[in-house]
């Protein structure tokens, strides 16, 4: 009777002993026995690189991987998009994914081995990287969805370096396919490899393509002399620093990491504006960075000031934002859980707390946080030593592939701890 007793104690234990045996443990030694196959994958994105709205060899890689995994496959929202869907072994919370597909046109030096075949095409932003880390949690995840409570949803959005996939897939009915609670995403960066970087509320700077317009009677020099002045009229920063020096975003002494970082409070513009003359009329075109979102409305007032205190108020046609895309704004709530999350499954050296808002850079994640609370964090891709820096869309762009790994451990992490928080 005893041993009948034994036997069906291991019988009822056993689903609980398998779910315990997917844990964060588990998650690390299978992202350790995928680690080179990633690798690979990554490296035969990168050695064919397509353009946004061309993601077609692209997107048939990423289907096929996706379905080979067993997850449902839809690739029929928006231009080249994938969507997977994992169904766990239990109801329970959804969560989305994203990654992008797209590479930029350039012709920058590239120093792997693994080099673009595609001439005038390149993963300088790396995509590649964030490809190879979305299929790598898939896969993770999918080997153990019988002990996931919940939906998890691989969003690989194409036309990211144009700025309107997100939006195209949105508007092209994602969430009426999908109905995440969450979402996710992450960039590589310069940040030292093995760290990932997040804040709540704005990740980047707001960034706003202004048009200025005046009767064409300024000569070429007296057009560099006023758009001078405008931006001398408008700049702002903290005592001597320069915020447009993006390099030193992971200096621990002046960048991102460090609350006295050159990377917050800040105006500044791009001093070099486009200066074209057509049908009497002079256009002056820039572009400009606000780290204050209560501060947009008063940079059309102010340019205008400056033009009229510098005499030119009878030309002034006008001035207009011609550009003025949303920033990425992470959700406070959902920030500080994923950062205490990923800080107690693996120490307090993977998270640190970024003090700036990146300039230049942006991302159309924003559409997708428009809709559905998510967060977007930054991963270091970059290791000194070995001379590799990840300095997106930058002349020898290089980004450590242990990276990689890193991506794959902690977000499959975090996702499997979202689910269980039901």
């Amino acid at each position: 009777m005893k041993r009948l007793v034994f036997i069906l104690a291991c019988l009822l234990s056993s689903p609980a002993s398998a779910q315990e045996r997917f844990s964060h443990q588990s998650i690390q030694l299978q992202t350790d026995r995928i680690f080179n196959n990633l690798v690979k994958i990554r490296r035969e994105f990168h050695e064919n690189p397509e353009l946004a709205g061309h993601e077609i060899c692209t997107q048939k890689v990423i289907a096929q991987y996706l379905l080979d995994l067993g997850l449902e496959v839809d690739t029929n929202i928006y231009g080249h998009g994938v969507v997977g869907i994992l169904k766990g072994g239990k109801k329970g919370k959804k969560i989305a994914w994203r990654s992008e597909m797209d590479a930029l046109p350039t012709d920058h030096a590239d120093k792997a081995p693994f080099k673009s075949k595609n001439k005038g095409i390149q993963h300088g932003c790396g995509h590649d990287i964030h490809m190879a880390i979305g299929l790598g949690i898939a896969k993770v995840l999918a080997k153990n969805k019988a002990y996931l409570s919940g939906t998890v949803y691989f969003i690989f959005q194409p036309e990211e370096e144009t700025f309107i996939g997100a939006k195209g897939m949105i508007n092209d009915g994602l969430f009426s396919k999908i109905k995440p609670d969450e979402i996710y995403g992450l960039h590589v960066s310069a940040l030292p490899v093995g760290q990932v970087m997040v804040k709540p509320n704005e990740m980047f700077a707001y960034q706003r393509r202004v048009r200025i317009k005046l009767k064409n009677e300024l000569s070429k020099e007296e057009a560099n002399v006023l758009t001078k002045k405008i931006h001398s009229f408008l700049f702002r920063s903290t005592a001597n620093s320069k915020p447009w020096e993006i390099h030193h975003m992971a200096d621990p002494k002046i960048g991102l990491t460090n609350p006295n970082t050159i990377f917050k409070d800040y105006l500044f513009m791009d001093e070099n504006f486009i200066n074209r003359s057509k049908n009497n009329v002079l256009f002056l075109e820039t572009y400009l960075y606000e780290t204050n979102s209560t501060y947009l409305k008063d940079i059309i007032p102010k340019i205008k000031q400056a033009i009229e205190d510098s005499g030119y108020k009878d030309q002034l046609l006008s001035v207009s934002f011609t550009q003025e895309n949303p920033t990425v704004i992470n959700d406070e709530k959902l920030t500080n859980a994923a950062s205490k999350t990923l800080q107690n499954i693996y120490g307090k050296d993977v998270i640190v707390t970024d003090h700036g808002q990146v300039p230049f850079f942006n991302d159309d994640f924003a559409y997708f946080q428009q809709k559905i609370p998510g967060v977007y964090f930054l991963l270091g891709g970059s290791d000194i030593e070995k001379g590799i820096i990840a300095m997106n869309h930058s002349p020898d762009f290089q980004v450590d592939e242990e990276c990689i790994r890193t991506g794959v451990k902690c977000f499959s992490s975090l996702i499997l701890d979202r689910l269980n928080k039901n």
